[in-house]
């Protein structure tokens, strides 16, 4: 095989439904961590107002004119991270900065936390990034965001290598 096919071959590597998979495993590793966190935190009483589970289920509801179903804020946020996000990990991690797993989790990681402080979160009413909820809510949306991209770019370097000594 030449360098160049082999370079091609590298960079296909992650359209494959192995891979994507894995990604989807991954990010939904990522999301159960990034759950037990939020729901500690709302346990200790830190920014009960933050709730992007609740926040999700009642834009739902509002855009179907149906009361708030919090089963649908669960299933959606479980879709967002693990498919979503975790799909998007396999599929753009030869493009995302660095060779190294964990800081590609960050990087999809600040991604994620961007797109939700310019999109969700104006939508549900919270302002430009949940300002309405106070300055702690971009800090603390950013922590978990962090954490959730670690444990992203962990999961699937573990499941890869996994995968290659079989």
């Amino acid at each position: 095989m030449t360098e160049q096919s082999t370079t091609k071959k590298e960079n296909n590597m992650n359209f494959t439904i192995s891979n994507i998979t894995k990604g989807i495993i991954a990010g939904l590793i990522a999301t159960l961590v990034l759950t037990a966190l939020m729901m500690m935190k709302k346990f200790m009483g830190i920014m009960p107002e933050l709730d992007p589970v609740h926040m999700m289920a009642t834009m739902a509801a509002q855009k179907a004119g149906m009361e708030t179903n919090m089963m649908i804020g669960w299933v959606m946020h479980f879709m967002i991270g693990a498919v979503a996000w975790g799909s998007a990990f396999a599929v753009l991690n030869n493009i995302l900065p660095t060779k190294n797993q964990l800081t590609k989790g960050i990087v999809l990681g600040i991604a994620a936390w961007f797109i939700m402080m310019l999109g969700p979160m104006v939508m549900a009413g919270n302002g430009l990034f949940g300002l309405a909820l106070g300055p702690m809510a971009p800090v603390m949306t950013f922590m978990l965001h962090i954490v959730f991209g670690v444990v992203l770019g962990f999961s699937f370097e573990k499941l890869t290598i996994k995968s290659t000594r079989v």
